[in-house]
């Protein structure tokens, strides 16, 4: 039986690992490294308000996720839990890869602290969001999608909720474009993200992309150990090419989370543990046992249900 882990995107301004780092000796020296990559203090990092030029907060929004991520994948393999396979949603695509050996940690956070150095958008360009919508099961006509609606994009899917009634998607684009939709659509269906001002996963993000090829053509990437799931196609990416192709095409490209877990399911996955807020907690249908883990109480959960399980534990420590 095998353990699975699955890794949120998104970028919150909320405190981010607190708890595990006021305890965790290992996540305290897993964050002075990050601070001396990136030039930032720990505080920054993890528990400061976020600054608000949209480049530089994204930057740092990042980092503070990603951070989060391997401290939390740290603390596990403290306890001797290894993934048997990794996946994550946008930036946990790339902490997963990570996590799997492609990228070194410090590679990983410097790139995220070099994309505050973004150009901004030229004056005048629309003000852009992102969107939640709820599409009924059933409901092929695409109008909860924006489908071919100008402004708004299919950005990412998250697949039915835990009664099989309802997909979750998320859409991004012009926020003009994303009112307009939700006042034509049922109340409630279409729920606009607060804070959110990029339309990411969509064309509107390709300047980014630009920015950031010449840096990541640069990196050196390596083929990954245990299988890493792509949330940008329903592939398996075995090679250093594919890992550097998502990295490219992650900030304009749709993400979707049943890529990843249904290729957990037929990778023999039987309990995941979910890090990050982007894969919300008790309200998706998995076609496994999951668990959300973000603070230390947490881990006694999780090592419950192993036992459970009969999930084999490995008794070494994370990779630093």
């Amino acid at each position: 039986m095998t353990l699975g882990y699955m890794f949120g995107g998104g970028v919150g301004s909320e405190p981010r690992g607190v708890e595990l780092h006021q305890t965790n000796a290992g996540v305290q020296h897993l964050y002075r490294q990050v601070a001396e990559w990136t030039e930032l203090t720990v505080g920054q990092i993890l528990e400061e308000d976020l600054p608000e030029a949209p480049e530089t907060r994204q930057s740092i929004g990042t980092i503070r996720e990603s951070a989060h991520a391997i401290a939390v994948h740290d603390v596990l393999a403290e306890h001797g839990l290894r993934p048997s396979a990794l996946g994550g949603l946008s930036l946990g695509g790339m902490s997963a890869a990570c996590l799997a050996g492609a990228i070194s940690r410090r590679a990983l956070f410097e790139m995220l602290a070099h994309a505050r150095n973004t150009p901004d958008q030229p004056h005048g360009t629309p003000e852009q969001g992102l969107a939640l919508a709820f599409e009924p099961v059933g409901d092929n006509s695409g109008r909860y999608r924006g489908a071919g609606r100008p402004g708004v994009y299919l950005a990412g899917q998250f697949g039915p909720t835990a009664d099989g009634q309802t997909r979750i998607l998320m859409l991004s684009g012009e926020r003009a474009a994303l009112d307009d939709l939700g006042t034509e659509l049922p109340a409630d269906t279409v729920v606009q993200l607060p804070g959110r001002a990029m339309a990411i996963h969509s064309p509107l993000r390709s300047h980014f992309r630009a920015f950031m090829a010449p840096y990541i053509d640069a990196m050196p990437f390596t083929d990954p150990g245990p299988p890493l799931l792509s949330c940008l196609d329903n592939k398996v990416l075995t090679t250093a090419a594919d890992v550097r192709d998502t990295f490219h095409r992650n900030p304009t490209d749709p993400i979707n989370l049943m890529y990843i877990y249904e290729a957990m399911k037929d990778e023999g996955v039987r309990l995941g543990l979910v890090v990050g807020g982007s894969i919300p907690d008790g309200v998706l249908r998995f076609p496994f046992s999951v668990l959300h883990v973000d603070r230390p109480e947490h881990i006694e959960q999780v090592l419950t249900m192993v036992f459970e399980l009969g999930i084999e534990v490995f008794p070494t420590r994370a990779m630093r």
